[in-house]
């Protein structure tokens, strides 16, 4: 090997770098002490209706640290302030709504290291275990945990059942539905174009994950056992014409479509479900709540855990860390913080995620009409899709353009042009290129 490479290592030992060149530098983040109530200020794009009672609630019930809400454009406007503003190290706020995968931004110096802050609170168990590796990267943790929504499936059960089909309890009986129904002009699945979750939350379901670190090295696997287990079901809906190309881009065409009858199953979660009851004109009350169907032989049931977004982040420069971290833990895993997200006119709470147990709230993401005399069951499916999920997912340091890469692959996949190992080997070889271009140690 040549001696002049430069290594580059890993994220975490970039990470780890620029946490201790910004100790050294004084980022106020150890030792500062008011002389009054600490003010955090806390960014977020969300409904104010959402966030602002949370803040105020808070106030109320703290007399040391109180919450500044600053509402923010969007998502892309959050990230080039925060970017701007750790530039700068000035006014820097400390709770931002997260805008990326934690790792990368870490990777990037946004981000401030909370692990000594968090301890108190990981060691009283205050988090769900699957909350927790989202926001980790190289052992550190460097936002508060927010969680996950469970996932799990709805069916059009009025047309499973005109057609005597049993709703299917594994992928590949999912796929001899799909079967069945493409007699009837039905189509058992939609899988848009220009989204590939599908097959990363397939991955995620095998237990897999595209990136591992090793020491300061990156592996990158896009064909293993876990990767091509999940292309197979993919390519196998494909393959016999099994799924829709409804594009998500067209938000009323799509729920239309999904209101008509001629597609059955859908992947979801407790967020979509309101929508679904608000929008659905035709299909309300034939639809049914499942449970994800699982890989034939899997040894546990297991729903994907990683949220892409999760974590409720504090940027580097943060004056004030501790407050920062107590205060965030508190917006996200106590009841009073839970129960002041209440919306009178959907009658929901915002899920809570991080919490160990969140079957508290579990009724009030279940609407009346959808599920018909099936909303029973709704209960045990939500809160048996949150014990089985696992999040075994590690994004790498050029994760942002390889999902890109990916978007247009998956394109092509869904169109037939080529298939979904052909597209996992081109990834493979696109990343480990584009890994060593960035002068990055990597193995695969």
């Amino acid at each position: 090997m040549n001696g002049k490479r430069v290594r580059v290592l890993s994220a975490t030992s970039v990470v780890l770098s620029v946490v201790a060149l910004a100790g050294c530098g004084g980022s106020g983040d150890e030792g500062t002490k008011a002389s009054g109530p600490v003010t955090v200020e806390w960014w977020s794009w969300d409904e104010s209706k959402t966030t602002q009672p949370v803040a105020d609630k808070f106030n109320a019930t703290h007399d040391d640290v109180k919450i500044k809400l600053v509402k923010q454009a969007d998502n892309v406007g959050t990230a080039q302030n925060v970017r701007n503003v750790v530039a700068s190290g000035k006014n820097v706020p400390c709770l931002v709504k997260n805008f990326g995968e934690v790792p990368g931004l870490a990777g990037e110096g946004l981000l401030s290291d909370v692990t000594d802050a968090l301890q108190p609170y990981l060691k009283k168990k205050a988090f769900t275990e699957a909350a927790l590796p989202a926001v980790r990267a190289g052992g550190r943790y460097y936002a508060v945990p927010t969680g996950f929504t469970p996932q799990f499936m709805i069916i059009n059960k009025s047309v499973y059942d005109a057609y005597g089909i049993a709703a299917p309890k594994t992928w590949d009986e999912l796929i001899d539905a799909g079967k069945k129904l493409k007699k009837h002009g039905v189509y058992v699945m939609n899988l848009a174009g220009e989204d590939p979750s599908t097959l990363v939350n397939l991955v995620q379901q095998a237990n897999g994950s595209w990136y591992r670190q090793d020491g300061d090295s990156w592996k990158v696997d896009f064909l293993s056992p876990e990767s091509l287990e999940a292309a197979d079901i993919v390519q196998r809906l494909v393959d016999n014409d099994l799924v829709a190309n409804q594009t998500y881009q067209d938000r009323p065409a799509l729920i239309s479509y999904f209101d008509s009858g001629k597609m059955v199953s859908l992947p979801t979660s407790t967020w979509q479900l309101g929508t679904y009851e608000l929008n659905y004109k035709k299909s309300l009350g034939d639809w049914q709540p499942i449970d994800l169907p699982q890989f034939a032989g899997a040894s546990a049931f297991t729903t994907p855990g990683h949220s892409v977004n999760s974590g409720l982040i504090v940027p580097k420069g943060c004056a004030h860390v501790k407050e920062a971290v107590e205060a965030g833990v508190w917006m996200n895993t106590t009841k009073e913080a839970v129960d002041a997200t209440y919306q009178k006119d959907t009658k929901q709470y915002s899920w809570p995620g991080a919490i160990p147990d969140p079957s508290p709230w579990v009724a009030s993401t279940v609407p009346d009409k959808l599920f018909g005399k099936d909303r029973d069951q709704a209960r045990g499916v939500i809160l048996k899709a949150v014990a089985g999920a696992k999040d075994t997912w590690t994004v790498g340091p050029n994760y942002t353009g390889v999902f890109a890469e990916l978007q247009d692959e998956w394109a092509k996949i869904v169109t037939k042009k080529i298939t979904v190992k052909a597209a996992l080997a081109h990834l493979q070889e696109f990343t480990v290129k584009d890994l060593k271009s960035k002068n990055i140690n990597v193995e695969g």
